[in-house]
């Protein structure tokens, strides 16, 4: 089979595969277990605790994320990372998402002396399972030794896996290697908790169902996502006690146009409706202190939309799909969630 393609020839085809997924399917059992066993929640539980910001727990890891954290995809060099990491903390801001090396090794620089703050996220994408040289359990390990070395660290709070988007190109084989790299990461304390993202709805909801040990999964979702009517990925993220991120929460920009004013605005509505979905945490990426301001305040507003807010959040939605950069209209795919 093809490692480009998954087919279900692909997915029963590997017979010592599968049957180290019969395995993996029968823990679920003890995944479901610990979804009703979570830790009473206090504020002692909750790292960079700020009574302003609101907390949600994100699956079976029992850790409490500020509702929205700060994405890694940014134009800031460390200065001015440090300088926006620093007003998240302020704010209570507790997780900071980083997807390349040299993403990792600025935000380990700007968080140095306060890793106690914020959790930090490491993928390098570069290296992992999009490149055909890095599909295997030792060479995405191997990956992992190079972005900690690089940026100074001797482990991750969660290490996730940068995967294809849209597709299915993963074979099975391949989803098995990501999964035992991700069990010996935890098993040598190089991270805490596990993951991976990927922009292919379908083969999301096949991994977290099959695998118990994904923790946590980063996948899109924009002003303009909803519950799909059937196998929706809310269902499955719940009854796997799996937590989830979510990426280009404003359409890769797309939803903005040009007025700071009302693009603030849109922002905050895009925020506050994605919010009040209680599905994924967003994560978008912040390039001034005035757009970290400008999320804290979502948080701290109204969560419910009114009429004229879902339609002006409506309007601004249809534009933001007929402005789509050729390169990112793929997020129409995730209309349906």
């Amino acid at each position: 089979m093809s490692g480009h393609e998954m087919t279900r020839r692909g997915f029963v085809g590997d017979g010592a595969r599968v049957a180290a997924g019969v395995v993996a399917g029968a823990v679920g059992v003890q995944r479901l277990a610990r979804a009703e066993q979570t830790t009473p929640l206090t504020t002692a539980n909750i790292l960079n605790y700020n009574e302003n910001m609101e907390y949600r727990r994100q699956g079976s890891t029992e850790l409490m994320f500020s509702a929205v954290c700060l994405g890694g995809h940014s134009r800031s060099n460390v200065q001015q990372r440090t300088e926006i990491i620093s007003r998240c903390i302020d704010a209570g801001i507790n997780y900071v998402d980083s997807c390349s090396n040299g993403e990792v090794v600025r935000d380990a620089k700007a968080l140095k002396g306060r890793r106690d703050k914020m959790y930090l996220a490491c993928s390098h994408c570069g290296h992992e399972v999009r490149n055909e040289n890095y599909r295997t359990a030792k060479k995405l390990l191997e990956a992992l030794d190079e972005t900690l070395l690089a940026a100074n660290l001797d482990h991750t709070d969660l290490w996730r896996i940068t995967c294809f988007e849209p597709g299915g190109r993963h074979s099975f084989n391949t989803s098995c290697e990501i999964v035992e790299a991700l069990q010996k990461a935890k098993e040598q304390g190089k991270a805490r908790f596990v993951g991976f993202s990927s922009h292919d709805r379908r083969w999301i909801k096949f991994m977290i169902e099959y695998f118990p040990a994904i923790d946590v999964v980063c996948f899109p979702f924009t002003t303009m996502s909803k519950r799909a009517p059937k196998d929706s990925l809310f269902a499955a993220l719940k009854k796997c006690d799996v937590g989830a991120f979510g990426i280009k929460p404003f359409g890769a920009g797309s939803l903005f146009r040009d007025n700071r004013e009302k693009d603030n605005q849109r922002a905050r509505l895009a925020l506050r409706y994605i919010l009040l979905t209680n599905t994924v945490i967003p994560i978008p990426g912040m390039n001034s202190l005035e757009q970290v301001d400008n999320v804290i305040k979502a948080v701290k507003e109204r969560r419910t939309l009114d009429v004229r807010q879902r339609a002006e959040l409506q309007r601004a939605g249809n534009r933001m799909w007929a402005q789509l950069a050729p390169n990112y209209r793929w997020l129409r795919n995730w209309e349906y969630v």
